[in-house]
């Protein structure tokens, strides 16, 4: 095998790293400095003050959860939830805009979100730690 011979379990634990180290150190900030501008946004929408403890899943467990890859594609499917969330309550005016210096203005969640969607879709590939497991 060489460099440039295509090894798809390869770029998929590329994708795995990337999506849940990033997302990752997101939310470790979340928890030096709290949620409380979340928990005001889902009040804000009328949605009961303990989803907001959500947060801790969707971008510090299941973040994990794809790091190892373990029960890949259901963390994904959180980890997307979780993107879908953060842009209705906290970016949805800025859904159809552009941003001040180009390109979308969610951008950043939109890549989150694709990325994680693909992982929905492949599993975690053979570098997974469940790689033989259905959910996986």
């Amino acid at each position: 095998m060489t460099i440039l011979d295509k090894n798809t379990s390869l770029g998929l634990l590329v994708l795995r790293l990337s999506l849940g180290i990033l997302m990752l150190l997101h939310g470790v900030s979340k928890l030096f400095h709290g949620i409380g501008f979340i928990e005001q946004i889902v009040v804000g929408a009328d949605l009961p003050s303990f989803v907001a403890y959500g947060v801790y899943i969707g971008e510090i467990i299941v973040p994990i959860l794809l790091i190892l890859g373990y029960a890949t594609r259901f963390s994904a499917l959180i980890f997307a939830i979780n993107c879908l969330f953060a842009v209705f309550l906290a970016h949805g005016a800025e859904l159809f805009t552009l941003s001040q210096h180009g390109g979308w203005a969610v951008e950043l969640l939109g890549l989150y979100f694709f990325g994680a969607l693909t992982l929905v879709f492949t599993g975690g590939g053979k570098y997974a730690v469940s790689h033989k497991h259905w959910w996986d």
